[in-house]
């Protein structure tokens, strides 16, 4: 039953194989993973219930953190559950739909955390490099704005690929040697020319995630550069420490992102390595974000001492 359709053009379902050649520690890899997964869930809703309920935090940085953490829960959500089934019950299919859903919530919200990430960047630069101009620049109404528009641009610009994606023929097979339907792999398996839906789709990635580290590279050396000009050590120290969370966020969004994206398309790695790779694209960020976030950021940090009744030293 696991391969009976894989000569059909257009399959009804498709076989997930998790990760080929360490099938026999399928149990042994969910342990971690489920942690990591745990850890995601409560650590991200803890941090919306901290911004929600705490007017202090009703700023724009928390703001588009806030953002960053619900595009978090949704794209852990999106491969973890159906990676467990894979690993403990051997439930390998997934109905195309899904799989054509996975591809497009994965690249469509990966895509909005680039971002938000450019959007906390910029508030960063806004609040170092024109502090008397913060408040006035960015209000709820262009915080808001600026949200809708990251969130238009991942859903509209990923969305042409979905189209093409449910048109294909996949005449070779119906089995995918991942834990989650990707997109190069899916396209793999299709019998038709895909050079346009390569094409297109390397474009968006650097239009989107290419631009947005960009723009976020040039405007910390900006923001380094009003920093190392100010006249207090303390101000000086609080807003390195400010920006070095938002650094090591980058490092854990994007280092995985592009070993994983570069890996699939110019690279020969071994399959394993490649797929651990890409599950690590989904699984640590999410954890680390809420983290990072909790433990560097004084005011979310006094907040969830205050929840879990603990009295801050």
């Amino acid at each position: 039953m696991a391969v009976s359709n894989w000569t059909m053009p257009h399959p009804s379902i498709f076989i997930l194989l998790g990760i080929p050649g360490l099938e026999a520690a399928h149990v042994w890899i969910s342990i971690p993973f489920c942690s990591v997964y745990i850890l995601s869930l409560l650590g991200n809703s803890l941090l919306l219930a901290v911004i929600k309920s705490e007017p202090s935090l009703h700023k724009p940085m928390y703001l588009f953190l806030s953002m960053l953490a619900l595009a978090d829960l949704v794209i852990s959500t999106t491969t973890l559950p159906k990676t467990l089934c894979i690993f403990w019950f051997r439930d390998r299919a997934i109905h195309t739909n899904a799989c054509l859903a996975q591809i497009y919530l994965i690249h469509s919200i990966s895509t909005m955390e680039s971002g938000f990430m450019l959007a906390m960047a910029f508030d960063r630069y806004v609040a170092i490099c024109k502090p008397l101009r913060h408040m006035a620049v960015l209000t709820n109404q262009v915080v808001a704005k600026i949200g809708l528009g990251v969130v238009m641009r991942g859903a509209v610009l990923l969305g042409p690929q979905l189209f093409l994606l449910q048109r294909l023929p996949y005449c070779r097979t119906n089995v995918i040697s991942h834990t989650y339907c990707e997109f190069m792999a899916l396209v793999k398996l299709a019998c038709e020319d895909m050079t346009v839906m390569s094409a297109y789709s390397l474009a968006v990635a650097f239009l989107t995630g290419g631009s947005d580290f960009i723009l976020i590279v040039l405007s910390y050396i900006l923001i380094l550069r009003a920093v190392f000009r100010l006249p207090s050590k303390d101000v000086r120290r609080k807003s390195l420490s400010t920006c070095s969370s938002h650094v090591c966020v980058l490092l854990f969004f994007y280092t995985p992102a592009m070993f994983s994206f570069l890996s699939h398309r110019f690279g020969h790695v071994a399959p394993h390595v490649h797929i651990l790779i890409a599950n690590m694209y989904q699984l640590f960020p999410p954890m680390m974000n809420p983290i990072i976030y909790g433990v560097r950021t004084p005011g979310i940090r006094q907040r969830v001492l205050h929840i879990l009744g603990v009295k801050p030293a």
